[in-house]
């Protein structure tokens, strides 16, 4: 669609040329407010809208009314829900998971203002008559509007407000509330429904997803609807999630799984909007003093991540993809023998009988004893991880079985071809998805599909894909359209599950991902490319992931794909070293790709990658450490600078420096000119490599970085846990002989 400039049009998604049956409806100054059960209940009446570009209201037309519910929860949460498709709140789902901590609290309603139970004032009902100094009819009054704040935090300085957002009174640009009803007046179908808050000028946001985005989100419009994200430069985004935080210290949360579309001061630099493709809105508010503290907020209703394994935190070895067991065999011996750390050896699409044609059984000709092959990786201190997706092939032995039992999805066309699922590297015809919203199909990929390769001793299934589905099938539970972006959640936990029951690890190796998924890690990136660009879109994501409540993440060092040919141009040595610089320093760390990933390819960039697997494994202590803070607190494991920083305005501009738990200070190096600027905040740093010390607060420019170097930064008195001893995998290794090094006045680097 062009874009026309109307707010009706490009936010509201109607037809410019308006031949469509529908109608918009405004929301208009509450008519009754009382106290019911703990809440507080405004009655809101909406008017209908003339089918016209600019705004009017069609008082030929009646009123509508809906209840707008406001709730309160101790810590610092302010729920707002209203409906118009008749749908109930709920505060247990697959996406809600409410912490105990989380209570909910009796609110009164006093004068304008909503007082909670402890006192504190967490919203106010503004019904005043606007102030005026008549002196013109040229242009109508503005329409009644309900002027809502909310203080989830109970600060009065930083209230969230509805935003009535207009130029003159025909042209909005955004709606405090509203929603769409289509087909007739007389049918009244509704759908579509938005809610906007006023947002001030400088107003920064993070959040949304693996977003590969500048660190400031303000000025741009996502689309929240997960889709492949075909590499990590564009606005695909393979993990959206209804979420963002703002510099003004609060987060907003949208608690659905519809196609959504949010708007970060960009329609409106006044306003921040939200629409949901069902007339349902259901906000939670989180208030908070640091950006720490409104993400736990966020992981309180929706689920803290759990801790992976240790073994989980060494390196994965893979490639796309390994096809025998001799090709791992030969790989694993000689990364044993040449003294390359490594802990998992993941096999990708060519463990099956063909290439890509996913039937959950090892190819019985190249890996004639999968049972004893995965015994002898094991003994030899190597996991398997194996690769899957949830899309059923026409030629699967599985197919008659699954379509009999309605374990995946049903065409609702006989002549139905849909390639809904399919890969974008396969020809292959996915004849439906796996259905998760039906018990025994969970039951099926579970114990029939994954649980025999779990028993034979495979570690971690890699829950690929997830992002679509067939858009045109049945699902015995919901709509395609109201399941396509909580399909990755119901995917992965019950890959989790089932491996959580039968190995004691609960851990995934996932791509896609929606509110919620968090409790079940771990994630990656994406194909990105093995380009500089392909590094700091990985970064980006990263970074939004985390401020997105998500602990553990990962990406495919050096870059998933080749360029320019996808599948063949050779890696660039140079960002094979800075790529696996910066996997050092991520949660987990997978060597993957479209070629040959081992480092004796590189003979001559191999010394340095050795030393810098050899200081991943003598860091484990502290990243062991660091990850289980992050399951108990909002914090990631890669963290913004603004996480621990949010008054320096500097670092909500900031994205290709990070920290790496709460003690380094990362800046990877992402050019082959081996320099980079600096940003340190302010205080005293200390290089970790170096022991030079260094004031904060400012900028460094052109800082030189010689290829095997990577600027890493400490503050003194800090404290960092590491193995004493060179180790080939973590089986070799006891947490209790780690040291503490102290950042001392003496201390001169590692």
């Amino acid at each position: 669609m062009k874009q026309t400039n109307y707010h009706l049009f490009d936010f509201m998604d109607f037809d410019p040329a308006l031949q469509k049956d529908e109608a918009l409806w405004k929301a208009y100054t509450p008519t009754k407010i009382q106290e019911r059960e703990g809440d507080i209940v405004v009655t809101i009446p909406y008017q209908q809208q003339k089918h016209q570009e600019d705004m009017a209201p069609d008082e030929a037309v009646k009123q509508q009314s809906f209840d707008l519910i406001i709730r309160v929860y101790e810590p610092n949460i302010i729920r707002v829900f209203t409906t118009m498709s008749g749908d109930e709140m709920t505060e247990a789902d697959d996406m809600l998971q409410f912490s105990p901590d989380v209570k909910r609290t009796d609110l009164r309603y006093i004068d304008g203002d909503v007082i909670a139970a402890n006192g504190k004032k967490v919203a106010h009902i503004d019904l005043s008559t606007p102030k005026l100094d008549h002196w013109s009819n040229l242009l109508p009054a503005p329409q009644p509007a309900p002027f809502i704040t909310f203080y989830p935090d109970g600060d009065e300085t930083k209230g969230i407000a509805l935003s009535d957002d207009h130029f003159s009174p025909p042209r909005y640009d955004a709606l405090p509330l509203g929603f769409v009803c289509c087909d007739s007046v007389a049918t009244h179908r509704t759908e579509r429904a938005t809610i906007s808050f006023k947002c001030t000028p400088d107003e920064c946001f993070v959040g949304t997803g693996e977003r590969f985005r500048k660190m400031d989100l303000s000025g741009q419009t996502f689309q929240l609807k997960n889709q492949d994200g075909q590499g990590v430069n564009n606005r695909r985004c393979y993990k959206n999630i209804p979420f963002y935080m703002s510099s003004r210290m609060y987060g907003c949360f949208y608690h659905t799984s519809d196609y959504c579309k949010l708007s970060l001061a960009d329609h409106s630099s006044r306003s921040v909007q939200f629409m949901c493709d069902r007339a349902t809105l259901d906000v939670f508010l989180i208030g908070g003093q640091s950006p720490e503290e409104i993400l736990r907020g966020y992981r309180m209703l929706t689920g803290f991540p759990s801790m992976p394994p240790l073994w989980s935190f060494g390196i994965w070895m893979s490639r796309m993809t390994y096809f025998s067991a001799d090709e791992v065999d030969d790989i694993c011996d000689r990364l044993r023998r040449e003294h390359y750390p490594c802990d998992v050896i993941h096999l990708d699409t060519g463990w099956f009988r063909t290439d890509w044609l996913c039937e959950w059984k090892f190819n019985p000709e190249r890996f004639p004893d999968p049972k004893g092959f995965v015994k002898r990786l094991k003994d030899n201190g190597f996991r398997v991880s194996l690769w899957q997706l949830p899309y059923v092939a026409a030629g699967a032995e599985q197919l008659k079985e699954a379509k009999e039992n309605h374990y995946i999805s049903q065409p609702t066309k006989a002549e139905d071809s849909s390639t809904g699922g399919a890969s974008n590297f396969s020809a292959l015809d996915y004849a439906g998805t796996i259905d998760f919203t039906y018990d025994k199909a969970v039951d099926w990929y579970k114990n029939q599909l994954l649980k025999p390769l779990l028993d034979m001793g495979v570690t971690c299934i890699k829950t690929d894909f997830g992002e679509n589905i067939h858009m045109d099938h049945r699902y015995h539970a919901m709509t395609p359209e109201r399941l396509n972006n909580i399909y990755s959640l119901l995917y992965q936990r019950a890959a989790y599950e089932v491996t959580k029951e039968v190995t004691g690890d609960g851990i995934v190796w996932a791509r896609s991902a929606w509110a919620g998924c968090q409790r079940y890690p771990l994630h990656w990136g994406g194909d990105s490319a093995s380009s500089w660009d392909g590094l700091a879109g990985s970064l980006k994501g990263g970074l939004h992931f985390g401020l997105s409540g998500f602990a553990f993440w990962s990406h495919d060092v050096p870059g998933f794909h080749s360029i320019p040919d996808f599948m063949n141009s050779p890696l660039d040595e140079d960002v094979y070293v800075r790529w696996t610089q910066f996997g050092v320093f991520s949660s987990h760390m997978r060597y993957h790709g479209t070629s040959k990933r081992e480092p004796w390819h590189y003979p001559k960039i191999a010394p340095i990658v050795k030393r810098w697997w050899q200081l991943r494994y003598k860091l484990l202590p502290y990243i062991v450490e660091q990850g289980e803070k992050c399951t108990k607190t909002g914090y990631p494991m890669v963290r913004a600078l603004l996480m621990h920083h949010p008054h320096d305005r500097q670092v909500w501009h900031i994205d290709d420096e990070y920290y790496f738990g709460s003690e380094f200070l990362v800046c990877p190096v992402i050019n082959r000119e081996n320099k980079r600027d600096i940003y340190l905040p302010e205080g005293l740093w200390v290089n970790f490599f170096t022991g030079e010390r260094l004031e904060g607060g400012r900028w460094y420019y052109g800082v030189e970085v010689p290829l095997d170097q990577m600027p890493v930064f400490v503050r003194p008195g800090s404290l960092i846990k590491m193995y004493p001893d060179d180790v080939d995998c973590t089986d070799q290794m006891d947490l209790s002989k780690a040291v503490t090094i102290e950042i001392t006045k003496e201390f001169k680097g590692i």
